[in-house]
């Protein structure tokens, strides 16, 4: 039952997707070791220069010859308010003082440039490429699949599924609202939908005839198995892999996923101006009683950028974006292989102790 058609079409063994987790932690080391152990490797390149983009998948290549994908962010319409951004550096002020930062940076843009990332995907020939904060164009899901491209999208909820399966994608993610990291909502109207994953999978594979990837909480062949009766061809993972030590992670981001508990996160917008869901910091705390507007994503990520790095420089945690989802407590330091490994094997037993329906 582990070997579905689902991985047959992506060429992998093992219906272990390792969750695009952009920001290092899913560079090409950890891609490359997940792809090489059967699952399927991915690197998180929402923030990555069209240039730095070829080199990370070059640099894939070079650790494996097996199928991996790369993840992109699809722009969001954002308004950009002088006063709410003014307001915003104001507050951070006292952050970049305690870290010796000069004044805030005025980026001159701030995201990269999407176009320019799908075309070096295009250039770099990946066999799987996929998408979060909503559905590119016809004219960039056409182009990847005219070249043999697997395209994946991202849904929290059954309504945006069915949209992705309009667009034509081939494969939909079904994230939980127990997954670490960004919401990949893009029909929330201001309320992010928070639908946990066993509720959402069998929702959404009811009503699309794609396959879906379960994501959310998901740490080992338990919940491998489950995703698998839900109606899941697979699942994706990412918490499970953030202290692997092919994971691009700090080592005190390492240190406090292997510490933390599952009451350990919530969900704020504080560092990027999107919903995502982390270990609660004391930059978190601090925020709470901000009374002004936080800019939207890409805007406050920009702006919070300067402060996230000088923190992981000096290897202060709490004031560092520490995404991770509620399955905390199951998260160990082993490497990708034994990961994988382990989580195909507790999954099959499982499932041959099921009594057939």
């Amino acid at each position: 039952m582990l070997n579905t058609s689902f991985i047959q079409k992506l060429l992998i063994r093992c219906p272990i997707l390792q969750a695009p987790m952009a920001g290092g932690p899913a560079g090409p080391e950890l891609a490359a070791a997940v792809s090489n152990a059967g699952g399927l490797g991915n690197l998180g390149a929402g923030y990555l220069s069209p240039q730095q983009l070829s080199q990370a998948i070059r640099d894939v290549r070079l650790r494996t010859d097996r199928p991996f994908g790369v993840n992109l962010f699809v722009p969001e319409p954002f308004a950009e308010s002088a006063e709410e951004i003014r307001q915003m550096k104001d507050r951070l002020q006292a952050y970049r003082v305690q870290f010796g930062i000069a004044s805030a940076p005025a980026p001159s843009s701030y995201a990269e440039s999407f176009e320019e990332q799908v075309q070096a995907v295009l250039d770099e020939q990946v066999p799987v490429c996929s998408f979060t904060f909503g559905i590119p164009s016809q004219d960039v899901i056409q182009a990847l699949k005219r070249q043999g491209t697997v395209v994946i999208g991202t849904a929290t909820t059954v309504q945006e599924a069915l949209q992705l399966e309009a667009a034509e994608v081939d494969v939909i993610v079904a994230q939980g609202s127990e997954a670490g990291g960004h919401r990949g909502s893009f029909l929330n109207d201001g309320a992010e939908p928070l639908i946990g994953t066993m509720a959402l999978v069998p929702q959404i594979a009811d009503q699309v005839s794609l396959p879906i990837i379960a994501a959310g909480g998901i740490m080992d062949g338990r919940g491998l198995a489950a995703s698998l009766a839900l109606g899941a061809s697979a699942v994706q993972m990412g918490t499970a892999f953030l202290a692997c030590p092919e994971s691009g992670a700090h080592p005190v981001y390492k240190q406090r996923i292997l510490s933390a508990r599952e009451d350990d996160t919530e969900i704020t917008t504080v560092y990027s101006g999107k919903a995502a869901r982390g270990i609660i910091t004391d930059f978190m705390k601090d925020m709470r009683d901000y009374s002004g507007t936080i800019p939207p994503y890409p805007i406050q990520n920009a702006l919070t950028r300067d402060i996230r790095q000088a923190a992981a420089k000096a290897g202060d945690p709490e004031y560092m974006s520490l995404w991770a989802g509620q399955g905390l407590r199951l998260a160990t330091g082993r490497t990708a292989d034994d990961i994988v490994r382990q989580t195909m094997e507790q999954a099959a037993a499982l499932m041959a102790r099921m009594p057939s329906m």
